[in-house]
């Protein structure tokens, strides 16, 4: 058995800001299902947003500025209380990462750079060049690494241990060993990211299959809002790899067969600038009505920034282009097309990135706040990670220096890895009658075309009904080798239940919210109704599915008023 005082899941930004704000003195362990570095922070492109007012064009910006401008962008579902502490906290956060070591892009003078970023009032995203999270991770790493921090590399966590409304710790699938590892924790932090790989179009690293926010949700924690799905506007075509908006907030143009710049029709005050939902709705808008090239994409044009601008400001754009794309931006406008990008929604968590569960806490793409609510802008996600990974890290420290052990944890956890344990030899013992490969590619296709970027009852019902019959498919499945060493079936055979759970959640949401809000489009319910829908979903785990119940949103200063850009 292992045995620390805080367990974190997750070795990205959230994960390590935890890490980094534990309270001295405490036993405090990372847990990771690939090496930290490779977590899917490092993916991360165009920036970070504070109110620094460094731009000529921001120096009147500020935290209300930003809170407004995230409320607005959030179509007024985020909670404001959260939107408010995300947006203070954000000025003292970017000087506290200048000061750990982020190589930011500087002014001249030396100030950090800003950049424009979409549904913003003021330049603010603060950037190092078009690889911000691969800079902030990197540092967040060296500087965890200087902390008496226990790593636990390609460890995958199966189950949360969770009795009587408290958290007493885990169990882990050591790939390495191919060992069933319990583990016991005084508090547990999940900052395991999002569930990107549930859809078919995905500009997430292929590790994302959601499984913490399933394993919380099959341990009894509601999840929020999930529901709410972005789709990045710009992935690269045939890849989907992500093309930062930084590339637009740069000055790039989208541009449709006609050779027309068509977001003058969409959006014509922000332009390639308009929150996401806006922008990725208006490619497929105009995609599905012929304006794309091939019926497939549209483009993004850079040339006219020209070699200097692109090679200083999005070196890393380029490569993705030349390596992955076969052509060169400088010379040639970049095919894209939305993909599935971010969850709004997760693990329900209140400021304190505290669960309902007593010692079990949530931070980053995993939790739901709520500070992005229908739609997150550009520029957010890194902040709310380190904000609320760092906020995390203080709440777990203060609860476990409060609190008294109880004798029973080693006894849940052990009868958990019991319980796994078996159900792997139940897996073994009997034969396969299908591949658990095949349905997961069947589930991504299904929430792709049925649950995406427009949505409709009939499609989401028979999304619905397809979702049921795969599960019934997965519990005739087997394990095909008893060797567990480095097993990915046994990986997806563990993590796809959770997708499975995931899924049917978020499409019974879609499903019930008729309205269209932010990134929730709904084909037979085109308006905002705040009459009835201005509320979060909350979804409770039952053996016969979700359950779903609703909670006011937290409204301070800013009204609800209709969305234009």
């Amino acid at each position: 058995m292992v045995e620390h005082d805080i367990v974190i899941v997750g070795g990205g930004l959230a994960g390590l800001s935890a890490a980094l704000n534990a309270a001295p003195g405490l036993d405090i362990a990372v847990i990771s299902k690939v090496h930290p570095l490779r977590s899917h922070s490092v993916a991360a492109q165009g920036g970070i947003n504070a109110a620094l007012g460094n731009h000529p064009e921001g120096r009147d910006d500020s935290w209300e500025r930003h809170a407004f401008d995230t409320i607005k962008g959030s179509d007024y579902l985020a909670d404001q209380t959260a939107a408010e502490l995300l947006c203070q906290q954000a000025i003292p956060m970017l000087y506290e990462l200048e000061h750990l070591g982020v190589p930011f892009s500087r002014f001249p003078g030396g100030v950090i750079a800003q950049r424009p970023f979409g549904g913003a009032g003021f330049p603010r995203t603060c950037y190092a060049a078009d690889r911000t999270g691969l800079v902030l991770l990197h540092t967040l790493y060296e500087q965890t690494l200087s902390k008496d921090v226990h790593f636990y590399e390609e460890w995958l966590v199966t189950n949360l241990v969770v009795r009587d409304g408290r958290c007493y710790g885990l169990v882990a699938y050591d790939l390495q060993s191919g060992e069933i590892i319990p583990i016991k924790a005084r508090a547990v932090i999940f900052a395991t990211g999002g569930y990107g790989r549930v859809y078919q179009k995905s500009t997430n690293a292929l590790i994302n299959f959601g499984s913490g926010i399933g394993l919380a949700y099959r341990a009894g924690i509601p999840l929020k809002d999930m529901e709410f799905v972005q789709f990045h506007p710009t992935s690269l075509y045939g890849k989907n790899i992500l093309i930062t908006e930084g590339a637009r907030g740069e000055g790039g143009y989208l541009i449709n067969n006609q050779g027309k710049r068509f977001m003058a029709d969409y959006a014509p005050s922000a332009m390639e600038l308009a929150p996401r939902d806006i922008v990725a709705r208006a490619i497929q808008t105009e995609i599905q009505k012929g304006r794309g090239f091939e019926g497939e994409y549209v483009y993004l044009d850079l040339r006219h920034l020209g070699k200097e601008k692109i090679m200083k400001r999005l070196p890393g754009i380029r490569e993705i282009c030349l390596y992955f794309g076969g052509l060169d931006p400088i010379e040639e406008p970049i095919p894209i097309q939305p993909a599935q990008h971010y969850s709004m929604g997760g693990i329900d968590v209140n400021e304190k990135a505290a669960s309902p569960v007593e010692g079990f806490y949530a931070a980053g793409e995993c939790s739901c706040v709520s500070v992005h609510g229908a739609n997150r802008l550009g520029g957010n996600s890194l902040l709310e990670a380190v904000v609320f990974g760092k906020i995390a890290g203080l709440s777990a420290s203060e609860y476990v220096q409060e609190s008294q052990g109880e004798d029973r944890a080693a006894r849940l956890v052990n009868e958990a890895a019991a319980q796994l344990k078996e159900r792997i030899n139940q897996w073994l013992s009997k034969e396969s009658r299908g591949n658990v490969y095949q349905l997961f590619h069947r589930l991504k296709k299904i929430m792709m075309e049925k649950v995406g970027i427009f949505r409709e009852k009939g499609p989401l019902a028979e999304a619905l009904e397809e979702i049921g019959e795969l599960r019934h498919r997965y519990h005739q499945l087997a394990l095909r080798s008893d060797c567990l060493q480095f097993y990915q079936e046994l990986v997806t055979m563990m993590e796809f239940e959770y997708m499975l759970d995931i899924a049917e959640v978020i499409t019974k949401g879609a499903l019930a919210r008729e309205e269209t809000r932010g990134s929730h489009f709904r084909l037979d319910f085109p308006r905002r109704d705040d009459q009835n829908w201005l509320k979060h979903t909350i979804a409770e785990f039952t053996p016969k599915g979700p359950r779903l119940t609703y909670r006011p949103v937290k409204i301070t200063r800013y009204q609800p008023q209709e969305r234009k850009y």
